[in-house]
């Protein structure tokens, strides 16, 4: 797992041509907007995250976010642990993506 920054993070994602975006908030903050693309497993599904995790294909690169950073970087650990070889997390989650977006 790796903490990206938000330039980071969108300057591999756009180079990588093997990657997923995964969005694991709710689906109340799904509702708000969401990153382009981006599949949605809400992390507190508990095992139901899991279950739908277990569906991936693990030799895919994820860039995951939530709102601020913290579920995301839950998330990673969690895909590491079974056995994601390439899970990324965006620092500053969703919020900061569109603050930078916005800025553009």
């Amino acid at each position: 797992m790796a903490d990206l920054s938000q330039k980071d993070w969108t300057k591999q994602l756009d180079k990588d041509n093997n990657s997923v975006v995964l969005d694991v908030r709710t689906q109340d903050e799904v509702e708000e907007g969401v990153i382009p693309n981006a599949i949605h497993i809400d992390i507190y599904q508990g095992q139901g995250f899991i279950d739908e995790l277990e569906k991936l294909d693990k030799t895919k690169s994820y860039y995951v976010y939530c709102k601020s950073g913290g579920r995301s970087g839950q998330a990673c650990a969690i895909m590491n642990q079974l056995g994601f070889n390439n899970a990324y997390n965006l620092k500053g989650g969703f919020m900061e993506w569109q603050g930078d977006v916005a800025q553009l």
